[in-house]
């Protein structure tokens, strides 16, 4: 069965040429966006694994203080492998593309992932964004879309955060975050932008994930309120639509 046909954005219908257009230059086009397609079907369900591992491994070396020297080193070349797996696929999408730094500006958040370890993680949301999109119709709707991203990056977030800072802070002088429970009550109380206090960073380290955890916290809220309120306004316009004339239930007036 020969793959469904995709436009610049991966996953999405072509556009097609106007009259005229050099018909070279469109085949040669839709052949890599056939050739991204493939490529897409085959790493999605290792990159999802890669993503996981990447994880696991990441928590255990920072949460298992006993863990032998010969285990860490293990854990430490498996997340890295799984960086270089992230790296590949970026590259090889990249050269397949054929756009230059379009590319990078359209896929912003798988290359901030192969920079930022803090956010690795997240590459999970994207990945099954795309098993979405070999759906010919989401199994949600956009609300719910938007509503599950949300959470599923704020959860991965807050857990890569509040690692990321424990391991920052721990044995620090002066630090305030002492064990791993303070580090998630401080990622919870960030991403909420409810901010307590009374647990801070005080690495430079640990600040910088703060400043980064604030931005991602706002971004996320905003997302899930505006999404959140435009469901209210369709609902109500809805219920506007199906009342009866006369302004009351019934049509009484």
């Amino acid at each position: 069965m020969n793959p469904p046909r995709t436009s610049g954005r991966d996953g999405e219908p072509p556009e097609q040429h106007p009259n005229g257009a050099d018909g070279t230059d469109g085949e040669r086009a839709e052949s890599r966006e056939e050739r991204m397609w493939r490529w897409r079907r085959r790493t999605e369900v290792p990159l999802f694994v890669a993503s996981t591992v990447f994880l696991g491994c990441y928590a255990v070396r920072i949460l298992d203080d006993d863990l032998p020297q010969g285990w860490r080193d293990a854990l430490l070349a498996v997340t890295y492998t799984a960086w270089a797996m992230f790296v590949a696929d970026f590259a090889v999408r990249w050269r397949i593309s054929g756009r230059g730094l379009s590319f990078v500006r359209r896929h912003l958040l798988d290359a901030i992932v192969v920079v930022l370890p803090l956010l690795r993680p997240l590459r999970i949301v994207e990945i099954y964004d795309s098993v979405q999109h070999r759906h010919e119709h989401a199994r949600l709707s956009l609300y719910a879309r938007v509503m599950s991203y949300a959470s599923m990056t704020a959860v991965l977030l807050g857990f890569a955060g509040a690692l990321t800072v424990y391991a920052a802070e721990r044995g620090a002088p002066g630090a305030t975050i002492r064990t791993f429970g303070d580090s998630v009550w401080w990622a919870c109380s960030t991403l909420t932008t409810v901010g307590y206090g009374d647990v801070t960073p005080v690495t430079p380290k640990g600040r910088t994930v703060a400043a980064f955890m604030m931005a991602g916290g706002l971004a996320l809220l905003g997302a899930v309120t505006g999404s959140f309120s435009s469901w209210l306004i369709q609902r109500f316009a809805l219920d506007e639509d199906r009342r009866p004339p006369g302004g009351f239930p019934g049509g009484l007036g």
